[in-house]
């Protein structure tokens, strides 16, 4: 029994040491090939470098700014009532508009990204900030093929004929969809906090800032009309019938001094050609005059209900010339190569050697 548990032993002890052995083989065999790692790791350094040199920087615009949705109106009672008869609603509306991610969505859309695209440069109004986007990406958009010249994004789409405005669709699609994913952050600067950032990146500094400036406007202004439409249509309807009954007011009037103004002598036994007209006129006068005072009062508060709908939107930062710039280091991206080259080098050396001594042990 002794002997067996010795025998164990010393077979434990020769594994380990055999594996010892082993590691110090495969050092040793590494590092007799230092000069191939050597040259293997200059190239991959210099591969890192020159690249890192080539690769043009990215400019970050960024602009936050702070949102606080307006108040729901509400709670008008009988006050609305000869609105409601008239067909209108001002206890407000737009519940839940544009309110959590929508907004992120929202500047994320189609439909906005591509009136971005296609309004003029703030920094050149000549030309519109897709060419810019095509002019610094270097995109050809000519088809030689099929002898199709660039699309003219300044041209009218009704001038346009239907092939040449699917092409255009189609490829402000694309650009949509390549900024969405490779240029545009949208998201809260704190998550306890209503500030919201807005950030365009790419390789050329004046899009950047020009693209943030136009999107941000955009999108704020079509969230502030969208907001308040409903309210702003019922105070525009609202005024209209304020401006009716008062011109109907005035008319009548009108109407009872000018009874009077024709009857200067009047038979007594001819009342009722004076007395009539003025009755009536009195009559739409005091009607007239009760329905201009409920609707002056409801005109009144659609506009302090529309003040309270109206969402705030305050800029905190706004960006500015010259941007931030986001370069890729050069040392830093050598010496990624280097070491990713070496690695490589390694890997392929020792599946090499271990296919070589499997390859002698079986022909032995």
């Amino acid at each position: 029994m002794t002997d067996i548990t010795k025998k164990d032993s010393g077979d434990k002890e020769m594994t380990l040491v055999e594996l010892i052995s082993l590691i110090q083989n495969w050092i040793r065999y590494f590092l007799s090939k230092w000069y191939i790692f050597l040259i293997i790791g200059l190239i991959g350094g210099s591969i890192g470098y020159f690249y890192a040199n080539s690769k043009e920087p990215v400019y970050t615009a960024t602009t936050t700014f702070v949102l606080e949705t307006g108040e729901q109106a509400g709670g008008l009672g009988q006050m609305t009532g000869l609105a409601a008869l008239a067909g209108l609603d001002i206890s407000g509306g737009n519940n839940g508009l544009f309110q959590g991610d929508n907004l992120f969505a929202l500047y994320k859309s189609r439909a906005m990204l591509e009136r971005v695209l296609l309004s003029p440069n703030p920094l050149d109004t000549t030309e519109l900030l897709i060419n810019q986007y095509i002019r610094f990406n270097k995109l050809d958009l000519e088809n030689k093929k099929a002898n199709q010249p660039a699309v003219d994004f300044k041209k009218d789409t009704k001038t346009l004929d239907p092939s040449t405005l699917r092409r255009r669709d189609s490829l402000l699609g694309v650009f949509t969809r390549k900024i969405v994913d490779n240029n545009l952050i949208v998201d809260k600067a704190d998550k306890k906090a209503s500030i919201i950032k807005v950030e365009v990146k790419s390789s050329n500094e004046g899009f950047s800032k020009s693209f943030n400036e136009v999107l941000v406007n955009t999108v704020n202004d079509f969230y502030i009309r969208t907001k308040t439409k409903k309210s702003q249509d019922n105070i525009a309807i609202l005024q209209h019938k304020t401006d009716s009954v008062r011109a109907v007011l005035n008319g009548s009037i009108s109407t009872g001094a000018i009874a009077i103004d024709v009857t200067p002598n009047l038979n007594p036994t001819r009342q009722a050609q004076r007395t009539i007209p003025i009755q009536r006129s009195q009559f739409s006068v005091e009607t007239n005059r009760a329905i201009l005072g409920q609707l002056v009062q409801n005109l009144e508060l659609s506009k302090m209900n529309l003040m309270k709908e109206s969402p705030l939107i305050e800029k905190i930062d706004e960006p500015i010339f010259p941007l931030e710039r986001n370069s890729t280091s050069k040392m830093k991206m050598a010496i990624i190569g280097c070491i990713v080259t070496v690695l490589l080098t390694a890997l392929v050396l020792g599946i090499q050697r271990f296919m070589r001594r499997l390859f002698e042990t079986q022909t032995t």
